[in-house]
Formats: C-alpha cells, structure tokens, sequence
C-alpha cells in the first residue's frame, strides 16, 4: 500500500488514475449492462480523492475524474467530433471538482472523526453529485446522457423507485451506496452510519415495492414499428419503409410507427408521398407516425417533425422536436465555434426548434405523446406529456451513425425508465436499431429489433392510467439535494464567521487619563 501510495504522489501519474477511476462507471451502461457494478464502481475514486494531500488536489481528482467519466460515457461519439471531445469533457468534468473536495472534506484524516461526519457524507456527497448531474443535464451542455442512475434501467425494484422519484432518486441512491462502501473500507469510525445507510437504501426500495402506486393497466393496443435498416438516401429509404408498412396489412394494428428521419421531404411539397402514405394508412387500417426531416414549405429552416398521417393524407397533428443535439443538430455560438464542422460531421446548418410539446389524438380514444431523437433523455419531457393526457410515449430516433458502438442499446434503454417514471407504456423506434417496447411498469415487451434488422415486428402494448408519484411531484430528489448543499453552505459560512470572530485580536484600548490630562497611576 505504501509503495501504490509512493507511486501516487506523482501529480501526473495522480491525474491518470483518476480519469481511470472515472471512466469505471461506464462499464454498468449498455452494452456491458453491468448494472451491479454501478454500486461499487466510484469507490476507487472516492478513496482516492479521500486519500487527496490537500482539499484542492482533492478537487484536481474530482476534475479529473469528471473528464474520464464524460469521455467514458460519450466515447461512441468521438468518430463525429474527434478531439473537440475532449474539450467539451474538460469543461464538464469540472463539475465534479466541488464533490472531490467534498469527498476529501468528509472522508479525509483532516476532516475531522466520528459516525456524525458518516452521516453527513451519505446526505451531502449524494446531493453533490446530482448537482453536477442537473448542470450538465441542460440541453446546451450536451443533455442528461448517462445519468448514473440510468444504469438501473432493467432492474425491476429501481424501475419502482423510478416511478417515485424517477432518474434522480436512482441517482443519489447508487451515490449513496457508493460512499458507504467506501467508508466500510476506509473509515472505521464511521462505519455504523455506512451500514444504517445501506439498511436504509434496501428499506426505501421495499418500501417503494411494496407501497407505491402499480400502473393500473385497463386495455391495450397493438402498435407497429418499421425498422428499415442501414439505407442510403431518403427515397430509398422511403421505398423500404412502405414496403415493410405494406406487411401489415390484416393484422389489426392500431397504430404504425416509422424512426427519426424517415421521411426526407416535406409533405405539402410531396403531394405524392403524402398520398403514398394515406394508402399505406387505408391498407392497414391504422395511422402512421412519420418523422419528417426537412425545410418546411410553410415557414423558413430545417425541421424535425412527428407527422401523423391518416387515410386522407396528414392530419393536420404535428411535433417540432424541440431541444436540438448539440453540434448534431445546431452549433451553438455559431460564429464563435463554426470551425467544429471542419473537423467532425457536426451540423452544416442549423435546424430549428419547435415551441411547445404535443399530444396527439389517434382515434378511438388513444392519445400519443411524441419525442424526437434524444428527447428521450429528458425525464421532465415524458413527464409533461404524461400530464398532458398521453396514453403512450412515442420516441423516433435514428442512430445510424453510431451503429457499431453502445450508442444504440444506451438510447432504447432510456425509454424503459421514461415508461417506469411516468406509468405509461413507451415506443421506441429508430431507423437502424436498436428499437424497443416498454410497458408501463418499464418491463421490456417483446424483443429488440437489433442494428442487423431490416423489419417490421407487432407489439402488443398495455394500457394504464393513474398518476405516479414521480408525474405527481416531479424532480423533488433534485430539490432536496439543492436544500440539502444550501444547509451546508450556510453552515459553512456560520462556522467560519464564528472562527474569525474567535481568532480577531482584540481592540487597542488607550489608557484612561486623568482630569489633569495625565495617565491614571494606580493608588492615585
């Protein structure tokens, strides 16, 4: 130990180990699925921050450590923007520099000793870390991609506790697991408050099974979903799309649903692929859900749009995607970073963005709540649509660039916590896979349609309504968090108030004079 310890006091050597100790936690997303690993896999990099020789290399570790984590999590998009990556996870990494100093400020030998310092590290470290992931989380910054809670997408206790406290709870609690195992290992004085952690954490996830509201499912609809495959060009395309539509003919389908940018021209410009799609509609006695990816004839720019179409042609329903990928879709400060698209294929021009959310009426009762792409990752997206009287959520999504990478099976796990936060069944089809059904406890329906599939394939999709507690109260984990750092920077700020009254030295008082304007002698 002494020797790994001599080993680390090389700053360089330091900061290797921690982007290492950062990038462990990928291992529990798609495609390894390691979702156990999740709960033990920041223990190396608390105790190395925890073993930091001073709060601010403390600090260095968590930055450092930030950056392996976010390139980690979004390697699968290094083809695309090459080393601008690394730039972009150098800037969020820092983000994870206040919870190093936090590690090493609560677990470190200057910390102070005893089971109240444990407790306070398994409420603030937990909290810390979901203030980094609500920052990034904003769409700007590359959205809420690879949330550590995410990891718990197949596990059916986390999908209850999703339902409570969606994403986030699943977040602070992996956290929170995390720091008491490496207090078990590291800390002895605090090792009663590590496992009454531990018991609390399986006691809120019975608790969660037993007593939170189930999806109270009261019918069903069977949805298809066309997955053309790896095509070049939208006419193409488009071709395969209706001739895998036309199979559906006779099955009693209620709803057919194509990916992210099936549809590369707008439809009032295309009278003949809106009639084409009208007939595909009557042939199959359902309505079908496109995604339009062009410059709209009706308004200036580039648009993604869900477009339902029935057997008269578009029904008039119709879905801007709202929150952009950056870089993909749009490059933010254009005139500043415009030289990112010499290096990568970002966007050539930006797309626009729509204003407002949509919930579609089908027919016979059914409402649909679309999402475009990555505004899957958005819990409070689904959320909303959920409130606003959605009976499924549909999300279109193409990942035809990253085909050989975790990009796919990552985005179709998403929609299982979407299905489990909200208590609605979700769709989600792409072009090339992987696309996937959830039902609205977020238990997987059915199969994958794999990266390899050029097919369509019938689902038969539960209904449920009710209100979750999640639907219901919304991101009250991340509110608690924000309260929890607000205590601690106030009482931060009362402790060193205190200290600089204590150590002020006191005021110079001159002597007392007497009437005859000298100094006063004793005895006098």
């Amino acid at each position: 130990m002494k020797t790994f310890d001599r080993w680390l006091a090389s700053p360089w050597r330091r900061s290797v180990a921690a982007v290492l100790a950062g990038a462990l936690p990928v291992l529990a997303f798609p495609a390894p699925s390691l979702w156990w690993f999740a709960y033990v896999a920041l223990v190396p990099w608390i105790l190395l921050a925890r073993a930091a020789p001073t709060g601010r290399r403390a600090a260095y570790d968590g930055w450092c450590g930030g950056f392996g984590f976010m390139v980690a999590v979004h390697h699968w998009l290094l083809p695309n923007l090459h080393v601008f990556i690394f730039l972009l996870a150098a800037l969020l990494g820092v983000l994870w520099a206040p919870w190093g100093r936090l590690v090493h400020r609560f677990l470190g030998n200057g910390g102070g000793s005893g089971p109240g310092r444990g407790f306070a590290a398994l409420l603030v470290l937990p909290s810390a870390w979901l203030a980094a992931e609500l920052v990034r989380s904003w769409q700007g910054l590359g959205g809420p991609w690879g949330m550590l809670g995410a990891t718990q997408w197949q596990v059916a206790p986390a999908l209850r506790l999703a339902s409570v406290g969606g994403v986030w709870l699943l977040s602070f609690l992996v956290v929170a697991v995390n720091v008491a195992v490496a207090v078990l290992v590291s800390v002895r004085e605090s090792r009663v408050p590590a496992v009454a952690s531990l018991v609390a954490t399986a006691a809120a996830t019975a608790a969660a099974w037993v007593w939170s509201p189930r999806p109270d499912v009261d019918g069903g609809v069977r949805i298809a979903v066309v997955q053309p495959g790896v095509i070049d060009g939208p006419d193409a395309r488009f071709d395969r799309e209706e001739a895998l539509t036309r199979r559906l003919a006779g099955q009693g389908v209620d709803l057919v649903v194509w990916g992210e940018s099936s549809v590369g021209h707008d439809l009032d410009d295309r009278p003949d692929l809106s009639g084409r799609l009208a007939a595909l509609s009557r042939s199959t006695g359902a309505g079908i859900l496109v995604n339009v990816d062009a410059r709209r004839s009706d308004r200036p720019g580039i648009y993604k749009s869900s477009v339902l179409v029935g057997p008269a042609g578009p029904t008039g329903n119709r879905y801007d995607k709202m929150r952009l990928v950056p870089f993909g879709e749009y490059i933010p400060a254009r005139s500043l970073l415009g030289w990112v698209t010499s290096f990568g294929k970002a966007a050539g021009e930006d797309r626009h963005r729509g204003t407002e959310q949509v919930v579609m009426n089908v027919g016979h009762g059914l409402r649909i709540g679309p999402l475009v792409c990555f505004e899957t990752a958005f819990p409070d997206m689904s959320r909303h649509l959920a409130e606003d009287g959605a009976d499924i959520l549909l999300g279109q999504s193409s990942t035809s660039s990253f085909q050989s990478s975790w990009a796919p099976e990552q985005h179709a796990s998403l929609a299982a916590l979407r299905a489990a936060e909200t208590g609605r069944p979700m769709v989600h089809a792409t072009l090339t896979g992987v696309s996937a059904v959830y039902g609205p406890g977020g238990q997987r329906l059915g199969p994958w349609l794999g990266t390899d599939a050029s097919t369509t394939r019938v689902y038969d999709v539960p209904l449920a309504h009710g209100v979750t507690p999640y639907v219901r109260y919304g991101d009250w984990p991340v509110h608690g968090a924000l309260l929890v750092l607000a205590a601690l920077c106030a009482s931060e700020g009362v402790r060193v108030f205190r200290t600089r009254r204590s150590t002020a030295p006191e005021p110079h008082v001159p002597p007392a004079r007497t009437v005859r304007g000298s100094p006063v002698r004793p005895g006098r």
